[in-house]
């Protein structure tokens, strides 16, 4: 029998227990299928990485099956990705390294340095740190990381040299070398973009008009850069485009991938750290994203602690291959989802199909321009820009537009290192500030009921001598004052007051910071002549209380139910009435 610990770390025990050969088929198709689409890819984001072609391919094999082991979606699609891949270029770049050999090593070490951070946060049961960065922070960061990974594959496009990790700087050295456009280049760089996009969204509606299956309209619709692949590079050997100024690939090492090992310079691992830290963050929640929404769609779950086990497993298996750092993809994973994949066997039929590729395939590629795989990444991450979050978040929250505001404006002019620190700093300030100016209703009761409602909002019975304030929020250090400041001036600009209840329904917790500033508001209240009760109290804050001695100085009581304190403190209003008016 199987120890429960050893299953809950290898899901692989789960779903291989019943793997049969239904399931054989529908892995292998779905692998088919991504294997098409992850070739190119692998080669592009390798290039806009900065590395050389064949570690996109690297990291494409031995961390599919790492993940596979480890991971507990059934449909995402672990590689080489767009935003990570920049953000190693990013990484690498601040290194100052000219040895092609030590920038390969940097990217190594990051895979490696990535996917320890991702198995000790896993272990550590820390998934949750991720929530600290707000969808709207991630979706802007992720369209200004577009438009900058859009922007430097520019170069490719025109056949220029270019330089700069900001859209100032990517612009200006553009502009400058535009002179030097290769027009065999361009030539080929805008017709593989334009045949890619109409790819995209005419050719399977094209294929099903002419009578073809749905299914093999889509396997041939994925399989539209790889077209583009073969027909530029044909036209790059027949044409001898190579000698008219036109970048090709060049030589791709033929073969298994390497067996590596990261570096263990200290002095390099701290030159690293940070940027390990970011992209294991920004790949967590772009992977964990993905693979809720698709197992959602099957009624499976997944694990976000043991996805960063299999996230790390994977960049530790890219660091002793040959590769950097990966993640789950979006567009590859939802691709896998649709071509039918059953387990993430998935992953590992497709690393066989990448390996083969590695062996067979690599000295076809040697006339590959460089500007078709610029046009594959431009197509791909184009579809990330969304603007319509600004829109969005202006009509919501001005914080929230703030925080995206200004994340797409610093990952554009500083780089995407700046930009998603200043995501995750405003993504906790925008939580500390939202949670330290709690929503504290007055409330009083609906005529008819025992329901409390607030006064601004609705006709309801008060009493002048009792003030009843719901606390919208738990109370923590960064609220206790306001809190404290709230109350006591509330209850100076009203001398009828001789009650004070807080309602504690919507309370979750109470940290020490708040219980010492109750217990100052219940002995300034007390100097002032009035009582301070609760009420709604829930069962874990209780105990909390109980464990101290604010009860025992407590002036008034805890009420079980706000109408129980209602009923017995509550004097009626003198003379007619007794409803406050909602506000208008």
């Amino acid at each position: 029998m199987i120890p429960p610990a050893l299953r809950r770390y290898l899901p692989i025990l789960d779903w291989g227990a019943v793997y049969d050969r239904r399931t054989l088929e529908a892995d292998g198709l779905a692998a088919v299928i991504v294997t098409i689409m992850l070739i190119p890819q692998s080669l592009a984001y390798a290039l806009l990485a900065g590395l050389p072609a064949e570690m996109g391919l690297y990291a494409s094999i031995l961390p599919l099956v790492g993940y596979a082991i480890f991971g507990t979606s059934r449909a995402l699609a672990v590689g080489p990705v767009a935003v990570v891949s920049l953000m190693t270029a990013a990484a690498i770049g601040n290194l100052g390294l000219t040895d092609p050999r030590a920038v390969a090593l940097a990217a190594i070490t990051l895979a490696f340095l990535s996917g320890a951070f991702l198995m000790a946060m896993g272990f550590l049961r820390l998934g949750f740190v991720a929530n600290f960065l707000s969808h709207p922070v991630i979706a802007g960061f992720i369209t200004a990381s577009g438009i900058l990974i859009a922007t430097s594959q520019l170069k490719h496009i025109l056949g220029v040299t270019a330089q700069g990790h900001t859209l100032p700087e990517l612009l200006s050295s553009l502009w400058a070398n535009l002179p030097d456009t290769n027009f065999w280049a361009l030539g080929i760089g805008v017709a593989a973009t334009a045949f890619l996009f109409w790819v995209r969204k005419g050719l399977k509606p094209l294929l099903l008009g002419w009578g073809l299956p749905p299914r093999l309209a889509d396997i041939l619709t994925k399989a539209g850069p790889v077209a583009a692949v073969v027909v530029t590079t044909l036209v790059a050997w027949g044409l001898g485009l190579a000698e008219r100024g036109l970048s090709i690939v060049g030589d791709v090492p033929r073969g298994l991938p390497p067996a590596t090992l990261p570096s263990f310079d200290l002095d390099l691992w701290g030159a690293l750290i940070g940027s390990a830290v970011l992209i294991s963050i920004i790949g967590f929640v772009e992977s964990v994203s993905v693979a809720q929404t698709l197992a959602a769609k099957k009624r499976q779950r997944i694990v976000p602690d043991q996805e960063l086990i299999g996230l790390g497993a994977a960049n530790v298996a890219a660091s002793v291959s040959g590769g950097y750092p990966v993640t789950g993809g979006f567009a590859r994973s939802v691709v896998n989802f649709d071509a039918g994949a059953a387990t993430p066997a998935a992953g590992a039929f497709t690393a066989i199909g990448i390996l083969l590729a590695a062996l067979f395939l690599t000295p076809l590629l040697y006339f590959l321009p460089t500007a078709t795989l610029a046009a594959t990444i431009i197509v791909a991450v184009l579809s990330l820009v969304d603007f319509s979050i600004l829109k969005t978040a202006w009509g919501y929250s001005k914080a929230d537009f703030a925080a995206v505001a200004a994340t797409v404006v610093l990952t554009l002019g500083l780089g995407v290192e700046a930009g998603v620190s200043a995501g995750v700093a405003l993504s906790i300030l925008l939580y500390l500030y939202k949670t330290s100016r709690p929503h504290v209703a007055e409330v009083g009761l609906v005529p008819g009921t025992q329901h409390f409602r607030n006064i601004r909002r609705h006709r309801v019975k008060t009493a002048p001598n009792l003030l009843t304030l719901r606390i919208d929020e738990s109370l923590y250090f960064a609220n206790a004052r306001f809190m404290e400041d709230y109350i006591l001036d509330r209850v100076t600009r009203d001398d009828q007051i001789r009650d004070v209840v807080l309602q504690f329904s919507a309370v979750n917790e109470v940290d020490l910071s708040a219980l010492e500033s109750l217990e100052a508001i219940a002995s300034r209240l007390h100097d002032m002549g009035l009582r301070l009760h609760l009420s709604e109290v829930k069962g874990p804050v209780m105990d909390r209380l109980k464990r101290s001695h604010f009860l025992d100085h407590l002036t008034g009581e805890v009420f079980l139910s706000q109408y129980d304190a209602w009923a017995r403190l509550a004097r009626p209003p003198e003379g007619p009435g007794g409803l406050a008016r909602a506000a208008e």
